[in-house]
């Protein structure tokens, strides 16, 4: 979160507390509950003084980036446990809580930056947990939210088709009908799939878009990580990434964001359909518009083929998509015989070489 939002709640949190209550969502909380399994962890993301801690079963975790709020949500419920952190970076384990509640606490995250804050938030919670969700609904960014009685508080607004995006991409399932706007506020509930979270924000050098993660590599929350895969040797080779297997240091110091075609995962790309490729192409098309990176390289040809055009050979592409540099390259899988380690390692060196020429 902003630090300067963080400091508007130490100094004046607890005023804006004092009036609101929890009867507009405690119904909400309360259903969110009892979706969690018997006696699995479920976590307050900003927590704030605790105005639906009471309502959301127990075990929970409580987390807030202010001392302040904090330490009035350990008062009203001293039984929770109680961690200081920043919802952009948690302090937790993988697959070690089994349900989020965010209630207006990702509206002060800025709205790029909120994927790789899903990205965190999909890596702690274990397959299947409840997600429920509560931002601003609108289009307005900043620091000066018209009828914000604090004042300084940064706010990102969202569309309902965004944000569905943002979580489809983020690796959970939107529950249908679940999507609620009423006022300035839009809510959903979703569940944490079995899949890949996108690693992406602005700037990219590159955008990787892979066909759909492998049961495995969904599993060990990596892409390409099987071993015998030759994605990450090729890309290290070729001067793309430094670190083996590390998506986040590969976008963090190397400009290198990932998503997929379709999130579902599979034993194999042929089980993957052709109205799957549509709906997941169309995603990452806006979510190239959204964050322009320099180009987009889809591994595995049959994702485009069946998208744009089935004769479609691995190399640069005549057709760009939102406008980017379009670059395929063959499956990385140890099942391709007939591309060798060599020709991946050129063909990603060629992808990065076109992606520096747009962005210059």
């Amino acid at each position: 979160m902003e630090r300067a939002t963080v400091d508007v709640y130490d100094e004046r949190g607890l005023r804006w507390a004092e009036g609101h209550s929890t009867a507009g969502q405690r119904a909400a909380a309360e259903s969110f509950a009892k979706r969690v399994g018997p006696a699995s962890l479920r976590m307050d993301v900003g927590c704030g003084a605790g105005r639906y801690l009471p309502h959301l079963g127990t075990p929970v975790l409580a987390i807030d980036a202010s001392k302040v709020m904090l330490d009035a949500c350990r008062d009203r419920m001293p039984d929770a446990l109680y961690v200081l952190a920043d919802l952009e970076h948690l302090p937790f384990g993988r697959h070690t809580v089994g349900g989020a509640w965010s209630w207006m606490s990702h509206l002060h995250v800025p709205a790029t930056r909120l994927p790789l804050a899903l990205w965190d938030l999909h890596r702690v919670l274990s397959v299947g947990a409840p997600f429920d969700l509560q931002v601003l609904a609108g289009d307005y960014e900043g620091d000066r939210l018209p009828g914000d009685d604090v004042g300084g508080r940064f706010f990102s607004s969202w569309t309902s088709d965004r944000l569905v995006d943002v979580m489809t991409g983020a690796g959970f399932d939107v529950e249908d009908g679940s999507v609620e706007v009423s006022g300035d506020e839009i809510r959903l509930r979703a569940v944490r799939a079995r899949t890949l979270a996108d690693t992406v924000r602005p700037d990219m050098r590159l955008l990787v878009c892979g066909v759909n993660p492998s049961m495995f590599s969904a599993d060990v929350g990596v892409g390409y990580g099987r071993p015998g895969n030759r994605f990450w040797p090729a890309v290290m080779a070729a001067g793309v990434v430094a670190e083996d297997r590390d998506p986040i240091d590969a976008l963090v110091n190397h400009g290198m964001g990932m998503t997929d075609f379709v999130k579902r995962p599979t034993r194999t790309a042929a089980e993957v359909t052709a109205a799957e490729f549509r709906a997941g192409f169309a995603r990452v098309e806006r979510l190239v518009t959204w964050l322009q990176p320099g180009a987009v390289c889809f591994v595995g040809l049959s994702g485009w083929r069946s998208v744009m055009d089935p004769k479609a050979v691995a190399g640069l592409q005549p057709e760009p998509i939102a406008g980017r540099p379009a670059y395929l390259v063959p499956s990385t899988s140890g099942l391709n015989a007939r591309s060798g380690l060599a020709e991946l390692t050129d063909h990603f060196a060629a992808a990065a070489e076109v992606a520096d020429e747009a962005r210059a």
